[in-house]
């Protein structure tokens, strides 16, 4: 059963937007939406015209979809309006808000449990999000993502929900009949490329041929659109695995289990021969140099291409 209100509040757009598209899959089929949808930017329409869609009698659907996006300000300018509708809401319309903010003291917030729901929508706690993934591909694929797969999509890709969400999407088409989505999935689908690249650009700046390294960095970014967002993730997790390897080996273990504790794939020859080719102190000043570029770039203090790439200059290799 389908709520007649929904209000979806967040601070980040695009959390807000992708809960909303995820609202608005489960409401409507996508051929319902040419007659059964009406979406509007909140600045650009309004209050009558949202109040006459949400009475308009659907045709051939069973409901009428309103959704007000960035709807902060077309709430507080038309409150007394809603208030009304909020008492006596459409039974075949449902309507959806996405704000900003949702102050409980107000009287539409004390409305809003007896017609709707409130959604709230935030960027998860780092040690909450790969059970946040499990359930997206539960509830999005009705696939099974192992908390594995979930930690490792997460070391490659990064912490932001949307792409994360973008990427089970894939996944799931990728899986195919399967009912889980496994961590060899996630090494075949997006690990083996984008750790391919940085094995790459690691291997010239080993055999001391910055020209070759920067021209495979610049060749990663052009082929791979996503490489923006992902580069600093795909760099800090071979760099993760070359570290722990280093400490495994210092304490006796043999290279065979190395490989199958650390699940390495590809060139297992060249993985170990980038081993040997750093030291340990080096290997975890980059890890620190990528924890500070990888805050740099999310406070808009620098690029990925820019940063990146001076850091492959100045690596202390070969």
């Amino acid at each position: 059963m389908h709520e007649r209100i929904y209000v979806i509040v967040g601070k980040e757009d695009p959390l807000v937007n992708a809960e909303c598209g995820n609202l608005l899959d489960k409401l409507l089929q996508p051929q319902d939406r040419a007659t059964g949808l009406f979406n509007a930017e909140a600045a650009q329409v309004s209050a009558s015209e949202v109040l006459d869609e949400l009475r308009t009698v659907p045709f051939l659907t069973e409901r009428r979809v309103v959704v007000v996006k960035g709807a902060d300000d077309f709430v507080s300018k038309n409150r007394h309006l809603l208030e009304s509708y909020f008492d006596k809401p459409c039974p075949t319309g449902i309507l959806i808000l996405t704000v900003s903010s949702w102050p409980s003291q107000t009287k539409l917030a004390k409305k809003l449990p007896k017609v709707g729901k409130l959604i709230k929508v935030a960027q998860p706690k780092p040690w909450l999000l790969p059970r946040r993934l499990v359930e997206y591909a539960r509830d999005a694929h009705s696939k099974k993502l192992t908390k594995d797969a979930a930690e490792l999509l997460i070391e490659l890709v990064g912490d932001e929900l949307t792409r994360l969400y973008s990427e089970i999407d894939k996944l799931a088409l990728f899986a195919h009949t399967e009912k889980s989505i496994t961590e060899s999935h996630v090494e075949s689908l997006i690990g083996h490329n984008r750790i391919y690249s940085v094995f790459a650009v690691i291997d010239s700046c080993l055999a001391e041929n910055a020209g070759e390294a920067v021209a495979r960095l610049r060749n990663m970014f052009a082929e791979d659109k996503t490489a923006e967002y992902t580069a600093v993730g795909a760099f800090a997790f071979h760099f993760r695995r070359l570290f722990d390897t280093k400490v495994l080996l210092a304490k006796g273990v043999h290279p065979g289990e190395v490989v199958k504790r650390l699940r390495i794939w590809g060139n297992k020859d060249g993985f170990f021969s980038q081993v040997r080719g750093m030291s340990l102190d080096q290997i975890g000043s980059i890890l620190q140099q990528l924890a500070t570029i990888d805050f740099k770039i999310k406070t808009g203090q620098t690029k990925a291409e820019v940063a990146i790439e001076q850091l492959v200059l100045s690596l202390p290799l070969g």
